[in-house]
């Protein structure tokens, strides 16, 4: 089976978060980055497919989930790790940052999550 050299169209992937768990909205947004809902899906490409995210603000997280949930990084020095809860990172950053930040957990790890990433658009 040889593999197709036709480039897809750019499309647009809209998700409407209302009333929406979190976790629920960010797989569907990542399996979109990743091209898994389209007919031209290879793994070592990207797809031009922007996916956009509508309405987070209104996305369902509760207290226990915001106030249990931590981000964890790593400054390179000793001492370094720093710890954000995210009722804390949503204060300070915005809901946009929490939805980002999990879509980018779920893709990934390799060359191409830089731009995949680039195409999701998150609107409050």
């Amino acid at each position: 089976m040889a593999t197709s050299n036709i480039k897809p169209k750019p499309s647009t992937y809209t998700i409407d978060a209302t009333d929406r768990t979190l976790g629920r909205v960010c797989s569907e947004a990542a399996s979109a980055l990743l091209g898994k809902k389209s007919v031209h899906f290879a793994k070592n490409q990207t797809i031009p497919v922007t996916v956009t995210v509508n309405n987070a603000s209104k996305l369902h997280i509760t207290d226990r989930r915001a106030k249990g949930k931590v981000y964890t990084r790593y400054t390179g020095y000793p001492g370094g790790l720093r710890e954000v809860r995210m009722d804390v990172m949503i204060d300070k950053k915005g809901i946009a940052e929490v939805v980002k930040k999990t879509v980018d957990g779920m893709i990934p790890r390799n060359k191409l999550r830089k731009p995949r990433m680039q195409n999701l658009i998150v609107n409050a």
